[in-house]
């Protein structure tokens, strides 16, 4: 081994953990709000399955009802809920950072531009709920 020439740099760069992550909130809520994207990509996987199978059959729409009420599968759902209302709310809050709203030339206080996203999730959940219980 050559000892390094006075010109030579020599870097140090410290080893840093693989769970680097969750020694800060800030940071562990981000992961977490990135993770959460694959949750959402499963809850549109299953509600374009459960959609294909009421269109082909009874019978498909049953097989479908059967595979959904397995315990892994329940499972997967109830996180993926947990996951999605974080997905919401981390995403609701950020809007106002990335939405210059101007109501008579003047800014949009945040909360009433995260109020309304709320009001607006409640209406069209309403509007749902309405459309499968009718």
């Amino acid at each position: 081994m050559s000892t390094p020439r006075a010109t030579e740099v020599r870097v140090y760069n410290r080893p840093m953990s693989t769970w680097w992550w969750t020694r800060r909130r800030t940071y562990f809520v981000f992961v977490m709000r990135e993770l959460s994207s694959i949750f959402v990509a499963w809850f549109v996987g299953f509600l374009l399955a459960f959609v294909y199978s009421v269109g082909r059959s009874e019978a498909a729409y049953q097989d479908f009802l059967d595979w959904a009420a397995t315990p892994w599968v329940v499972v997967i759902n109830v996180i993926a809920a947990a996951f999605l209302a974080l997905h919401v709310v981390t995403w609701f809050s950020l809007t106002p950072q990335a939405m210059d709203v101007r109501i008579g030339g003047q800014k949009a206080p945040a909360a009433a531009i995260i109020a309304s996203q709320y009001v607006g999730l409640a209406v069209v959940s309403a509007f749902v709920l309405w459309l499968v219980t009718r």
